[in-house]
């Protein structure tokens, strides 16, 4: 039942919009500016990168707690069954970013949110968390794209588990499979919220970070 009350409890914090309500405290409807998405870079458009660095930080929180509380709810070491409901609990935070109650389910790409539930499960998703965050702010300071950076560090990420369990001696394989099959699935949604991005990326009309 603790797991129920956590899954629940996640996708309502995940569905809380803090740019939407951050933007709204500045008198702008986020919706009607830039490309609409109710997420940090768009904030950034807004009002700026002090505001988007806020909001980034919230959605990151909104992964990151309900996480630490089904981490601390795991026993050692957990079980497959626990690993589920643990990840269950990630997703519904993830969700509720994506599809969130509070505005007729349209949300923000999940990104910040994604990180925030790798951050807490440790050890498996965070050192991979790590590289992934390594990964994007090295592609956005190249390219200075925040789009192509987190689609690079949703693609990261998997493969970093997957090299973690392999060059690990107690990274068991047969134990962890529910990690690394959740560890591919949330990207691949993350990458689908991005699909109006990768258009514009190939067709060279993508936003840069810092542009004016």
């Amino acid at each position: 039942m603790k797991f129920v009350f956590l899954i629940m409890g996640a996708y309502l914090l995940g569905s809380v919009p803090f740019a939407l309500i951050i933007a709204k405290a500045h008198g702008r409807d986020l919706r009607t500016i830039g490309s609409g998405n109710v997420g940090a870079t768009n904030l950034a458009r807004a009002l700026g990168r002090k505001w988007a660095y806020l909001c980034f930080c919230l959605d990151v929180l909104k992964g990151l707690l309900p996480m630490l509380a089904a981490t601390v709810a795991l026993s050692s070491p957990p079980t497959i069954i626990q690993l589920f409901l643990a990840l269950a609990v990630g997703c519904a935070a993830i969700s509720g970013h994506i599809f969130p109650i509070y505005i007729k389910f349209k949300g923000g790409k999940g990104v910040a949110t994604s990180f925030g539930v790798a951050l807490g499960l440790w050890p498996f998703y965070t050192l991979c968390a790590i590289v992934a965050f390594a990964a994007w702010a090295i592609v956005v300071l190249l390219s200075r794209y925040i789009s192509l950076a987190s689609i690079v560090a949703s693609v990261t990420f998997p493969i970093s588990l997957i090299l973690a369990i392999v060059l690990i001696p107690n990274w068991d394989f047969a134990k962890l499979w529910p990690l690394l099959s959740a560890a591919i699935v949330i990207p691949i949604m993350v990458i689908v919220r991005h699909r109006q991005n990768i258009k514009r990326l190939i067709a060279g009309t993508e936003t840069k970070i810092l542009a004016k």
